[in-house]
């Protein structure tokens, strides 16, 4: 799974993400993060305090991989519109849900404010920089005056948090496609071009 290059501690993070992912907090134990990164117990405790430790390094990590990858989408090239379209029309695994959006519905997560900051953080930014675009748009004379942006941003990721929600549940990824195209359509509408 892992080569043989790649570092101990960075197996050890990795591992994490993906069971933090699939098993939430509580189902990811250390010695199933052991057994995933192929490493003795003496080497995660070498490199960490203790599953704590581990998973605010992978959430750490899994926040910065998903920030990087809408910074990506929503700072490319083209119109507010197009950017944000960009950001929501993303490959995504979407029946295994969004990596932080999941452990935003994790108990465990949410109360411990160590493991729950990258999941705030990454929520927070991820809103920060839709609003920022919607409001060029509307400066660029693209988009319409209407909602405040603030507001548009946080209904866009409640589409994209609400599609995985729904796509699970049906076991399709449809669902999700279906909102998607739904806030595009809402979108389009505001725009004057």
């Amino acid at each position: 799974m892992y080569s043989a290059r790649m570092a101990t501690q960075d197996r050890l993070i990795e591992s994490t993400q993906d069971l933090l992912w699939e098993r939430g907090y509580v189902g990811t134990s250390p010695k199933a993060i052991q057994q995933r990164a192929g490493v003795g117990q003496g080497s995660m405790y070498h490199h960490f305090e203790g599953k704590p430790d581990l998973a605010a390094a992978a959430l750490r990590r899994s926040a910065e991989q998903l920030q990087a990858a809408a910074e990506a989408d929503i700072s490319g090239p083209g119109t507010a519109y197009e950017r944000i379209a960009a950001y929501l029309n993303r490959e995504r695994e979407v029946l295994r849900g969004c990596r932080m959006g999941r452990m935003a519905q994790d108990p465990d997560v949410i109360a411990d404010a160590r493991l729950r900051a990258p999941v705030e953080e990454t929520f927070g930014r991820l809103h920060g920089r839709l609003a920022e675009v919607i409001a060029e748009g509307r400066a660029d004379g693209e988009l319409v005056p209407g909602p405040d942006p603030a507001d548009l941003a946080a209904a866009v990721l409640a589409v994209v948090q609400g599609g995985y929600v729904l796509a699970r549940a049906a076991g399709t990824a449809e669902p999700f496609r279906q909102a998607v195209r739904g806030a595009l359509g809402l979108l389009a509408a505001q725009r004057t071009v």
